[in-house]
């Protein structure tokens, strides 16, 4: 590959975006080959041809190839890229080095490529260097000025930047119509708040007419209980703006996606709003196509479907509002899920592969994937484990296990390395927060102090995960040392954690705080004989079992436990359990499932109303029904 590394300056800074033009000749058959960091778009004649730069690493660094041959005229053609440099760290992004790289392939041979002699520009129209942050997992915002003169280009700077390329290792996203918002507020001149009827991802589209240049401010969000979009929430800014030119105007951003339901519009001077769309930006997957044998089932089945799909983009994201961010146990929710959903295992995979490209100093994975921050949460290591023996599982597919061999293997040694008197203790240091669940008890502080606490989560993970490393190596043969190691630390659990006269774990040994999280993982661990698990199962099941309660995250784990002890009876006590949990989201009129019980009020009114981790019903309905 001859094409080179490219920008349009020598020192790039943070939230900076530049222009690249390319004139070239088709052929039959006419691809581009794309990689940028941060985010690219790219146009053939003035159409969008290719938008998204898949999360990636410096050292791991992705390309997508398109066939733009569509867009193509028989004469002279032109490739317009618009790039996006972050050049900030957060949960979806690792700091790499501005640039963009491409090629335009004709009939198999070289038509443009990037290099020195491709010119370029600072882009005149997207405003740089505001560091304008929504919230600090998902970065910046925008400003799109409208009225911005044109300027010249000229020749690129090559950033020496070299990195061996890896082709994209799932489908490009696709665009659907756009879900024009529906006015249901405002003043109808300067103000407007819409209603897009279901909450739907995907970059914002305008169409106004405004006889001023003027700056507009486009709020989004999930909730308008108070009256309008919440826009500011403690740190977080959910809003965007586009300067307007004196007269018609159309405009659709194709880098920010927007996690949404509602618009709300302020203007400086009147407009004449013709429509305020979110394009809606999917993941191409079929269905799996599933009938409930109620319409509540298949009601709670149909919104968490949704919100599985919505969860869906580059990878599998938390929530598409907030923050958009691969995290291990979120990803293992609804990875499950997506088993039985489209019976498809490219995305998962790549999900799982992309993981394991993180490379912290201390071995842990980081708390998101591809992230820049420092921060970790030790026990998400640990459900990594899980996830690949599930993938191994279900497809067969024993190359995945064995690209990712080595950092498992590492990641392991981590906790193995820390063992005292058969049990691991928590992490200690700001960067370790030492999370379980959003729960009582379990939801962990950063640097919570400087000594180290062994408790019964984090212990009956560890478990988990060097079974699931035993099994893994049964099934390739690759080596694995450790496995005696698992019974050491369920006996020392055991000894620990186990309260004999009442017959449950507590979670920490020098409290009685007990959750059903942990006494859920310890069933699941192994811990108990079959007689002990099945009277621990039966408080587990009981409404008033005076354990911490689990919530949606974590639910998964007390639903294994009880179906591993009695499948038969416990099957209904988890279905009524999701009729309880999930008939107050419809009756609400929720088209995704929330983060938590609570909605939107949970964490300072920041509560998330459409969550992947909460679409654990398609599992279970599928095991159930």
């Amino acid at each position: 590959m001859s094409a080179k590394w490219i920008w349009e300056n020598a020192s790039p800074q943070k939230d900076e975006y530049a222009d690249f033009r390319a004139d070239f000749t088709a052929g039959k058959s006419t691809v581009l080959r794309i990689s940028a960091d941060s985010n690219y778009a790219a146009y053939v004649n003035g159409e969008l041809a290719a938008f998204g730069q898949y999360g990636d690493f410096p050292h791991y660094k992705v390309y997508d190839e398109v066939d733009i041959s569509a867009l193509c005229r028989q004469s002279k053609n032109r490739l317009e890229i618009v790039v996006w440099y972050f050049g900030m760290a957060s949960s979806v992004y690792y700091p790499g080095k501005a640039g963009v790289w491409f090629e335009v392939k004709a009939d198999g041979e070289i038509a443009a490529e990037s290099g020195a002699d491709t010119l370029c520009r600072a882009d005149p129209h997207y405003a740089a260097h505001r560091c304008k942050i929504i919230t600090g997992q998902m970065g910046f915002s925008f400003l799109y000025d409208a009225s911005a003169p044109e300027t010249s280009y000229h020749p690129a700077v090559l950033t020496g930047y070299e990195a061996e390329l890896v082709a994209r290792p799932n489908k490009k996203l696709e665009l659907l119509a756009p879900l024009v918002g529906k006015v249901i507020g405002g003043n109808g001149t300067t103000h407007f708040l819409l209603d897009l009827g279901k909450e739907e991802v995907g970059f914002l589209s305008l169409a106004l007419r405004s006889e001023a240049e003027q700056t507009i401010t486009v709020t989004y969000g999930e909730h308008i209980v108070d009256g309008g979009v919440r826009r500011i929430i403690g740190g977080r800014d959910f809003s965007v703006e586009y300067v307007t030119r004196a007269g018609e105007n159309e405009y659709m951003n194709p880098f920010r996606r927007l996690g949404c339901r509602y618009l709300e519009i302020f203007c400086q001077s009147p407009i004449e709003l013709h429509s305020a769309a979110v394009v809606p930006t999917m993941y191409p997957v079929t269905e799996v196509p599933f009938t409930a044998p109620t319409e509540k089932m298949q009601a709670i089945y149909d919104i968490c479907m949704r919100t599985l799909r919505l969860c869906m983009h580059e990878h599998y994201e938390d929530c598409p509002w907030r923050e958009q961010a691969l995290y291990a146990m979120d990803g293992r929710n609804q990875i499950i899920a997506g088993y039985y959903a489209f019976r498809e295992y490219q995305f998962p995979r790549s999900c799982l592969s992309l993981m394991a490209q993180d490379r912290r100093e201390d071995g842990l994975l980081s708390i998101t994937t591809p992230c820049g921050s420092d921060l970790t949460i030790p026990s998400f290591s640990l459900h990594y484990f899980i996830e690949i023996l599930e993938y191994t599982a279900y497809t067969g597919d024993t190359t995945l296990v064995r690209q990712v061999w080595d950092k498992l293997l590492s990641v392991l040694a981590v906790f193995i390395g820390r063992i005292e008197d058969g049990l691991c203790p928590t992490f200690t240091g700001r960067q370790n927060w030492n999370f379980y669940e959003w729960s009582e008890g379990l939801s962990g502080r950063l640097g919570r102090d400087e000594e180290c606490h062994p408790d019964l989560l984090l212990n009956c993970l560890l478990i988990r995960a060097i079974d699931a490393m035993t099994a893994l190596s049964a099934k390739t043969g690759l080596p694995f040392a450790h496995g005696e190691l698992a019974d050491t630390i369920r006996a020392a659990v055991r000894r620990t954690f186990w309260r004999e006269e009442k017959g449950i774990f507590a979670d920490y040994d020098d409290t009685l705080h007990v959750s059903e999280l942990g006494n859920s993982l310890a069933i699941l661990a192994g811990v108990l004989t079959e007689e002990e698990e099945c009277v621990l199962a039966e408080k587990l099941a009981s409404p008033d079992n005076g354990m911490v309660r689990i919530t949606l995250s974590m639910k998964c784990f007390k639903y294994d436990a009880l179906l591993q002890v009695d499948e038969t009876k416990y099957r209904d006590v988890i279905l009524d359990d999701i009729d309880a949990v999930y008939t107050p989201m419809l009756e609400a009129g929720a088209t995704s499932v929330w983060e938590t019980e609570k909605g939107e009020s949970d964490f300072a009114n920041a509560g998330s109303l459409c969550h992947g981790w909460s679409a654990m019903p398609v599992y279970y309905y599928h095991i159930l029904l």
